[in-house]
């Protein structure tokens, strides 16, 4: 098991690159289960995430070849349509197999999914969507049981906007028969890079990017190959990194970014005082002398995103005043201030909001990741922290950032993977 030792206090600048979107990868390679043949994703992170959907779709029969960062997908031998436990407990995403599968196979066999350890995420919104779309779909021993002989098209219009089920039901929806129309869809940049990767394959979709989507359901698809887009929480943890542990003068640039999926995010840092620069694929960032305090609320994009919290709680506890961070989207997504706490913050939590008083320094520790985006907000913490802290677990982190100690130190960090049994 590894850990992160981070000897703080080394100033930040210089360039850094963005890799492709984790969230869009999980979504675009169990799209290939919908027509037969070869499939090519390029900017396809090399994630733990991904080789754990590597995985699940081979068990079906899917061939995978890696190359760098891409992938090819021949999904032109599928025998197996269950996914099972063992692999849908280590990612929630795995859930985007169903709609897939129902819509060219007639069934399908998924487990309840799993992954971060904080919170419920119920999946009704996938199930209701499929069987408005004529899915009949069973509960039983953990597992989904979906069947249909072709499903047909609904009008669907989602209680709460979600980017999976309406991934999920994009997905079912351009196989079956007739229209779909789906209101109150999430609008995210990875649900906009899923449809356009289906109109490649020949589906067709109208409204891409708004929440109102209308899909013309066709016989078949053709296999397609997409380069996907950036990852828009990767590039918000850097320039959060460099806003934090930077200096006054030195600037870090974020590059092979898309800074209009930033919008929330950069906004915000120039709120709390930094001097942010827009380029056409960078954002450059030099970090304010003194970190002013920025409330934020999470919200469905383009709101400042769920993912982007834990880092931003990291910012806010060496602000100058008090801030208070709500989250909307998910209420107990917040394990990570205790370990904010250790490293010296002053953090107080009453159900879905964090009151940040701002402390002079922090001061390393060893802290714990409890998932995905608390971790980077320990290496944040860290970054910045007098002394040296170590963070351990960091296979959740691994799920979504490649080689971030890498990519940190490049820009100055003294942060080191070290590996071990157990610490």
């Amino acid at each position: 098991m590894d850990k992160f030792v981070i000897h703080g206090g080394k100033n930040l600048s210089g360039t850094i690159t963005v890799g492709g979107a984790k969230n869009a990868s999980l979504a675009l390679m169990p799209a290939t289960l919908l027509a037969p043949g070869v499939h090519t994703l390029y900017n396809t992170p090399q994630l733990r995430d991904v080789n754990t959907m590597s995985r699940l779709l081979e068990s079906m029969g899917v061939t995978i070849a890696h190359r760098d960062h891409t992938i090819a997908i021949d999904s032109s031998h599928v025998k197996n349509y269950e996914a099972p436990y063992e692999h849908v407990k280590k990612m929630r995403a795995s859930i985007y197999v169903l709609g897939p599968l129902v819509a060219r196979y007639g069934q399908a066999h998924v487990s309840l999914p799993g992954g971060c350890a904080w919170g419920p995420r119920p999946v009704n919104l996938h199930i209701e969507g499929l069987r408005k779309l004529g899915a009949e779909i069973e509960l039983d021993g953990g597992y989904i049981y979906a069947k249909a002989k072709r499903l047909k098209g609904a009008r669907i219009v989602f209680d709460v906007s979600s980017v999976g089920a309406t991934g999920n039901v994009m997905m079912a929806a351009v196989l079956a028969k007739g229209t779909t129309v789906l209101d109150n869809a999430a609008m995210e940049p990875e649900i906009t890079a899923l449809a356009e990767f289906l109109v490649r394959m020949g589906a067709r979709i109208h409204g891409i990017g708004s929440n109102h989507l209308e899909i013309e359901g066709v016989d078949s698809l053709h296999p397609a190959e997409f380069t996907n887009i950036p990852d828009r929480i990767e590039a918000g943890t850097f320039l959060v990194a460099a806003a934090l542990a930077g200096k006054k003068g030195l600037k870090v640039r974020v590059q092979a970014c898309t800074p209009g999926h930033l919008s929330a995010v950069t906004t915000k840092l120039e709120d709390a005082g930094a001097r942010v620069t827009l380029g056409i694929d960078y954002v450059e960032i030099e970090p304010p002398e003194e970190i002013r305090s920025v409330n934020v609320t999470t919200s469905i994009y383009s709101g400042f995103p769920t993912d982007m919290q834990a880092q931003w709680m990291a910012l806010m506890s060496l602000a100058k005043g008090t801030s208070v961070i709500t989250d909307t989207i998910y209420h107990d997504r917040f394990m990570h201030v205790p370990e904010l706490i250790r490293l010296g913050a002053n953090i107080t939590v009453k159900e879905n909001i964090a009151t940040i008083v701002g402390v002079p320094k922090l001061k390393g520790a060893k802290v714990m990741s409890t998932d995905l985006r608390a971790s980077a907000s320990l290496i944040l913490a860290g970054l910045v922290a007098e002394g040296t802290s170590e963070v351990l677990r960091v296979y959740h982190l691994d799920r979504g950032y490649e080689h971030i100690e890498k990519k940190l130190s490049s820009l100055g960090a003294d942060i080191q993977r070290v590996s071990g049994e157990e610490f």
